[in-house]
Protein backbone atom coordinates (compact mmCIF):
# COMPACT_ATOMS: atom_id res chain seq x y z
CA UNK A 1 0.00 0.00 0.00
CA UNK A 2 1.46 3.75 -0.72
CA UNK A 3 0.62 5.95 2.13
CA UNK A 4 -0.07 9.53 0.18
CA UNK A 5 0.63 12.46 1.40
CA UNK A 6 -1.19 15.66 -0.29
CA UNK A 7 -3.51 18.46 -0.44
CA UNK A 8 -5.91 19.61 -3.56
CA UNK A 9 -3.03 21.86 -5.04
CA UNK A 10 -1.57 21.73 -8.88
CA UNK A 11 1.06 19.88 -7.04
CA UNK A 12 -0.71 17.23 -4.73
CA UNK A 13 -3.19 16.64 -8.30
CA UNK A 14 0.34 15.39 -9.96
CA UNK A 15 0.09 12.45 -7.06
CA UNK A 16 -3.48 12.24 -7.22
CA UNK A 17 -3.75 11.43 -10.95
CA UNK A 18 -0.95 9.45 -11.31
CA UNK A 19 -2.11 6.80 -8.62
CA UNK A 20 -5.62 6.33 -10.75
CA UNK A 21 -4.03 6.12 -13.87
CA UNK A 22 -1.46 3.28 -12.67
CA UNK A 23 -4.34 1.57 -10.69
CA UNK A 24 -1.86 1.75 -7.65
CA UNK A 25 -3.45 1.09 -4.00
CA UNK A 26 -2.77 4.09 -1.43
CA UNK A 27 -4.59 5.58 1.86
CA UNK A 28 -4.67 9.78 1.51
CA UNK A 29 -3.51 11.40 3.74
CA UNK A 30 -4.49 14.98 3.94
CA UNK A 31 -1.85 17.44 4.64
CA UNK A 32 -3.62 21.15 6.76
CA UNK A 33 -1.60 24.02 5.78
CA UNK A 34 -3.76 26.05 8.03
CA UNK A 35 -3.37 23.22 10.86
CA UNK A 36 0.70 23.27 10.39
CA UNK A 37 0.46 19.51 9.70
CA UNK A 38 3.24 20.37 7.25
CA UNK A 39 5.90 21.06 10.21
CA UNK A 40 4.57 17.93 11.93
CA UNK A 41 7.73 15.63 12.78
CA UNK A 42 5.71 12.35 10.96
CA UNK A 43 5.45 14.06 8.13
CA UNK A 44 8.93 15.59 8.24
CA UNK A 45 10.13 11.97 8.23
CA UNK A 46 8.76 11.78 5.12
CA UNK A 47 9.16 14.85 3.38
CA UNK A 48 11.78 17.15 5.13
CA UNK A 49 11.51 20.13 2.90
CA UNK A 50 8.00 19.86 4.72
CA UNK A 51 6.05 20.21 1.53
CA UNK A 52 3.34 18.45 -0.62
CA UNK A 53 3.32 15.29 -2.20
CA UNK A 54 5.19 12.81 -0.49
CA UNK A 55 4.52 9.15 -0.91
CA UNK A 56 5.36 5.95 1.86
CA UNK A 57 5.63 2.86 -0.20
CA UNK A 58 5.61 -0.14 2.11
CA UNK A 59 5.11 -2.32 -1.03
CA UNK A 60 8.58 -3.08 -1.73
CA UNK A 61 9.97 -6.41 -2.23
CA UNK A 62 12.62 -7.74 0.01
CA UNK A 63 13.18 -4.27 1.51
CA UNK A 64 11.94 -1.90 3.96
CA UNK A 65 9.10 0.96 3.24
CA UNK A 66 10.60 3.71 0.70
CA UNK A 67 9.47 7.52 0.77
CA UNK A 68 9.96 9.61 -1.43
CA UNK A 69 9.46 13.67 -1.57
CA UNK A 70 9.38 16.40 -4.59
CA UNK A 71 6.43 15.92 -6.98
CA UNK A 72 9.12 14.93 -9.96
CA UNK A 73 10.77 12.50 -8.03
CA UNK A 74 7.79 10.52 -6.93
CA UNK A 75 6.13 10.73 -10.60
CA UNK A 76 9.29 9.18 -11.94
CA UNK A 77 9.19 6.57 -8.78
CA UNK A 78 5.39 5.45 -9.53
CA UNK A 79 6.07 5.52 -13.33
CA UNK A 80 8.93 3.06 -13.00
CA UNK A 81 6.94 1.22 -10.41
CA UNK A 82 4.41 0.44 -12.67
CA UNK A 83 6.46 0.45 -15.78
CA UNK A 84 3.66 3.12 -17.41
CA UNK A 85 3.99 7.13 -18.72
CA UNK A 86 7.48 6.36 -18.87
CA UNK A 87 9.44 4.77 -21.59
CA UNK A 88 12.24 2.49 -20.76
CA UNK A 89 15.83 3.19 -21.35
CA UNK A 90 16.60 0.20 -22.68
CA UNK A 91 14.03 0.26 -25.04
CA UNK A 92 13.10 3.77 -26.27
CA UNK A 93 16.20 5.92 -24.63
CA UNK A 94 15.20 9.38 -26.95
CA UNK A 95 11.11 8.86 -25.96
CA UNK A 96 12.63 8.91 -22.04
CA UNK A 97 14.70 11.38 -23.02
CA UNK A 98 11.67 13.84 -23.79
CA UNK A 99 9.72 12.80 -21.13
CA UNK A 100 12.35 13.98 -18.93
CA UNK A 101 13.02 16.99 -20.45
CA UNK A 102 9.08 18.15 -20.26
CA UNK A 103 9.02 17.26 -16.65
CA UNK A 104 12.23 18.92 -16.04
CA UNK A 105 10.68 21.84 -17.83
CA UNK A 106 7.80 21.88 -15.33
CA UNK A 107 9.26 21.32 -12.26
CA UNK A 108 11.97 24.48 -13.24
CA UNK A 109 9.57 26.59 -15.00
CA UNK A 110 5.62 26.40 -15.19
CA UNK A 111 5.35 25.26 -11.57
CA UNK A 112 7.48 27.93 -10.17
CA UNK A 113 6.46 30.61 -12.29
CA UNK A 114 2.57 29.97 -11.85
CA UNK A 115 3.17 29.92 -7.84
CA UNK A 116 4.55 32.84 -7.99
CA UNK A 117 2.18 34.69 -10.44
CA UNK A 118 -0.72 32.96 -8.07
CA UNK A 119 0.93 34.56 -4.66
CA UNK A 120 1.48 38.20 -6.19
CA UNK A 121 -2.28 38.28 -8.04
CA UNK A 122 -4.44 36.81 -5.36
CA UNK A 123 -2.26 35.96 -2.01
CA UNK A 124 0.01 39.04 -1.61
CA UNK A 125 -1.57 41.73 0.81
CA UNK A 126 0.57 44.67 -0.99
CA UNK A 127 0.59 44.76 -4.79
CA UNK A 128 3.60 44.94 -6.32
CA UNK A 129 3.23 46.45 -10.36
CA UNK A 130 6.96 44.90 -11.07
CA UNK A 131 6.04 41.59 -9.53
CA UNK A 132 2.43 40.85 -11.31
CA UNK A 133 4.05 42.34 -14.67
CA UNK A 134 6.59 39.89 -14.00
CA UNK A 135 5.04 36.41 -13.51
CA UNK A 136 2.04 37.06 -15.52
CA UNK A 137 4.61 37.51 -18.74
CA UNK A 138 6.75 35.02 -17.77
CA UNK A 139 3.43 32.80 -17.48
CA UNK A 140 2.33 34.05 -21.07
CA UNK A 141 5.96 32.88 -22.26
CA UNK A 142 5.43 29.37 -20.90
CA UNK A 143 1.91 28.75 -22.20
CA UNK A 144 3.34 29.70 -25.68
CA UNK A 145 5.91 27.54 -25.06
CA UNK A 146 3.42 24.53 -24.34
CA UNK A 147 1.21 25.57 -27.28
CA UNK A 148 4.11 25.31 -29.71
CA UNK A 149 5.14 22.32 -29.17
CA UNK A 150 1.61 20.67 -28.67
CA UNK A 151 1.44 22.29 -32.73
CA UNK A 152 4.11 19.51 -33.45
CA UNK A 153 2.90 16.77 -30.67
CA UNK A 154 -0.15 15.07 -29.24
CA UNK A 155 1.38 15.45 -25.87
CA UNK A 156 4.18 17.40 -24.66
CA UNK A 157 7.09 14.41 -25.10
CA UNK A 158 5.67 13.04 -28.27
CA UNK A 159 2.68 11.06 -29.29
CA UNK A 160 2.34 9.19 -26.06
CA UNK A 161 0.66 10.30 -22.76
CA UNK A 162 3.30 10.46 -20.26
CA UNK A 163 4.43 11.99 -16.59
CA UNK A 164 5.57 14.93 -18.19
CA UNK A 165 1.74 15.82 -19.38
CA UNK A 166 0.50 14.70 -15.56
CA UNK A 167 2.99 17.06 -14.02
CA UNK A 168 2.10 20.00 -16.17
CA UNK A 169 -1.63 19.66 -16.32
CA UNK A 170 -2.54 20.40 -12.58
CA UNK A 171 -0.78 24.10 -13.11
CA UNK A 172 -1.91 24.74 -16.60
CA UNK A 173 -5.87 23.43 -15.46
CA UNK A 174 -5.80 26.75 -13.51
CA UNK A 175 -5.44 29.23 -16.07
CA UNK A 176 -8.73 31.27 -15.23
CA UNK A 177 -7.66 31.56 -11.98
CA UNK A 178 -3.78 32.63 -12.87
CA UNK A 179 -5.88 35.31 -15.23
CA UNK A 180 -4.32 33.70 -18.08
CA UNK A 181 -5.73 33.85 -21.49
CA UNK A 182 -5.97 30.65 -23.84
CA UNK A 183 -7.17 32.52 -26.75
CA UNK A 184 -5.06 32.00 -29.48
CA UNK A 185 -3.93 29.02 -27.79
CA UNK A 186 -5.41 26.35 -29.28
CA UNK A 187 -3.15 23.83 -29.30
CA UNK A 188 -2.86 23.67 -25.28
CA UNK A 189 -7.22 23.82 -25.07
CA UNK A 190 -6.79 20.66 -27.19
CA UNK A 191 -4.56 19.63 -24.84
CA UNK A 192 -6.11 20.47 -21.73
CA UNK A 193 -9.45 19.04 -23.11
CA UNK A 194 -7.89 15.72 -24.06
CA UNK A 195 -6.31 15.81 -20.32
CA UNK A 196 -9.48 16.48 -18.79
CA UNK A 197 -11.52 14.01 -20.69
CA UNK A 198 -9.25 10.73 -19.08
CA UNK A 199 -11.90 8.88 -16.40
CA UNK A 200 -8.50 8.50 -14.11
CA UNK A 201 -7.59 12.37 -14.22
CA UNK A 202 -11.40 13.19 -13.47
CA UNK A 203 -10.88 11.04 -10.39
CA UNK A 204 -7.80 12.30 -9.39
CA UNK A 205 -8.71 16.40 -9.46
CA UNK A 206 -11.65 15.01 -7.48
CA UNK A 207 -10.05 12.93 -4.64
CA UNK A 208 -10.75 16.00 -1.82
CA UNK A 209 -14.26 16.83 -2.84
Amino acid sequence: MIQAYSAPTPNGHKLHIMLEECGLEYDLHRINFGDGDQFKPDFLKVSPNNKIPAILDEDVPGGAPVSVFESGAILIYLAEKAGQFLPDAAKDSRGRLAVLEWLMWQMGGVGPMLGQNGHFHMFAKEKVPYALTRYAEEMDRLFNVADRRLAETKFLAGDDYSIADIATFGWLRTHERQGQSLDGLDNVKRWLDEIEARPAVQRGVAVFD
